[in-house]
């Protein structure tokens, strides 16, 4: 009988670190970010955002963040755009606990010309974070993007690669990096198409090495 009991619970044990493995959650991930965004003018320097995204992931089978926000976008100069976003966000990603955010970004974006073709996009945000269940913080991202043009017949496009890196003051390091390659193509003057790949590397959240396929829809009234 007592031999019974133990096989018993050697069984239940084994069971029990098996299914806490499977629920795991993973450290990799592939992904869908889909963002809409909606820009009204307000005069000739400031425009009124408002975006919405979801994302995709568990290996593109269930949806893992949900956001939705709004901000302001004011031109001081030819080249400088200050930006001002709030939005608020939800997300549970796979096998995990539900995450709630409510964040404060805040920056610029400088344009600028590389010679005759090429376009030097550079935006530093510092971002205010609100979470649960994770505590408070601030966090700085810096984005360097490059565009190019090209035109197919006489649709024109701009193709671009991008790098970002996160620097999380909670942390005291730099704990994220995404580089992306993309196109995007106008329509016309109401409607911008950009579509992207992108690896996001992050040793620190999990999932936090993602591989993703994303699209931006930008609506302009």
């Amino acid at each position: 009988m007592r031999q019974l009991s133990v096989v018993f619970l050697t069984a239940m044990f084994v069971y029990a670190g098996n299914s806490h493995a499977q629920t795991k959650v993973p450290k990799t991930d592939t992904e869908s970010w889909n963002d809409v965004q909606l820009s009204i003018p307000l005069s000739k320097k400031v425009d009124f955002l408002i975006q919405g995204t979801l994302r995709i992931g568990g290996n593109l089978t269930t949806p893992v963040d949900e956001r939705w926000g709004f901000g302001f976008n004011y031109k001081i100069q030819k080249y400088v755009t200050l930006n001002e976003l709030y939005f608020h966000r939800e997300a549970t990603p796979p096998n995990g606990k539900h995450e709630y955010e409510d964040r404060l970004s805040i920056g610029a974006t400088l344009n600028l010309p590389v010679g005759k073709k090429l376009t030097l996009v550079n935006r530093e945000w510092f971002e205010r974070r609100w979470r649960k269940p994770q505590v408070d913080a601030w966090r700085y991202r810096n984005r360097v993007r490059l565009e190019h043009p090209f035109r197919i017949q006489k649709q024109k496009f701009t193709f671009f690669v991008s790098d970002e890196v996160f620097y999380d003051w909670s942390l005291h390091d730099w704990v994220r990096n995404r580089f992306g390659v993309g196109v995007n193509h106008a329509f016309n003057r109401h409607f911008t198409l950009e579509i992207y790949g992108m690896r996001q590397n992050d040793g620190r959240t999990r999932p936090g090495d993602i591989n993703i396929i994303g699209t931006v829809m930008r609506f302009r009234l």
